[in-house]
Order: C-alpha cells, then sequence, then structure tokens
C-alpha cells in the first residue's frame, strides 16, 4: 500500500534508495557522506525498476522487487537531507509536473524484518509511460546494469 503520509506524522523516516544514491554511484558522496547514521541493503516489493535517461524509475508492479539501500539519516542532518533529496528528485508537494513522487513504502531488511521509508516512485503520468513504452532492469538492481 502507498501513502504519502508517514504513519506516524513528524516521525523522520529513513528513506529506500535504488539507483545514483546507491554505495558507488555518482550521488551517494554527494549527497549522502556524512549525513547517514546507517546504510543497510533493503528490497522493495511491488516495484518494477526501469532505465530513465542515466538514473532509473521505481514504478509500483504487483510481484516485482527491487533492490536498493535502507538509508537512515543522522538526527541533525534530517531536515536538510529530506530537502536535498527532493530537489535532487525534482520533488515538489502537490506539482502535477513531478517526475517523482515521495510516498512512505514498507520495505523488507536482509534479516526480513520491514521498515516504513521514503521511497521516489515514478509520477503517475511517467509510470503510464514506462509501462507501455519503458526498458525494465531484469532483476530489479540498479547495480546489475554494469
Amino acid at each position: 500500500m502507498i501513502t504519502s503520509d508517514p504513519e506516524e506524522p513528524g516521525t523522520p523516516l529513513p528513506f529506500f534508495v535504488y539507483g545514483t544514491l546507491r554505495p558507488g554511484e555518482p550521488n551517494h558522496d554527494l549527497f549522502l557522506r556524512d549525513r547517514t547514521a546507517a546504510e543497510e541493503p533493503a528490497r522493495l516489493p511491488g516495484a518494477a525498476l526501469y532505465a530513465g535517461p542515466g538514473y532509473p524509475y521505481a514504478v509500483e508492479r504487483p510481484g516485482g522487487e527491487i533492490r536498493g539501500e535502507l538509508v537512515t539519516a543522522r538526527p541533525e542532518t534530517y531536515a536538510a537531507l529530506l530537502a536535498a533529496l527532493d530537489r535532487l528528485e525534482e520533488y515538489t508537494p502537490g506539482d502535477p509536473r513531478n517526475l517523482y513522487e515521495r510516498v512512505a513504502r514498507h520495505v523488507i531488511r536482509t534479516d526480513g524484518t520491514t521498515a516504513l521509508a521514503w521511497v521516489y516512485l515514478a509520477a503517475p503520468r511517467v509510470a503510464g509511460q514506462l509501462r507501455a513504452q519503458g526498458k525494465p532492469i531484469e532483476g530489479g538492481d540498479w547495480l546489475s546494469r554494469r
């Protein structure tokens, strides 16, 4: 289930990253260095990954799964990191021109526990185009494209 608001309003959520923000990718050091308390492998069920122009898009798809990292911001950097990632993804709440929407989703850690996290999914207009004409990334892992 997708929700635009976390279960506990005001609670900082970790982020699920699946593309250029993953370790070893170009935006990881630019945006996450010195701002995180933890980074751990995780999976996003119910979604598929599509190739974009140099970066991926996550799109809802029953039965699909995306591999990435669950990133927990340091408390003192959370607000600045949230704002920086919204700018990176060109996300503005309620803007119909958004390419991505930031939504709260449950992700699965390697130990099988779940965590509610912010995820940037393709906005509905973009998701429709990707489902119709996009190139899925098999296995749901952006790093496998290398």
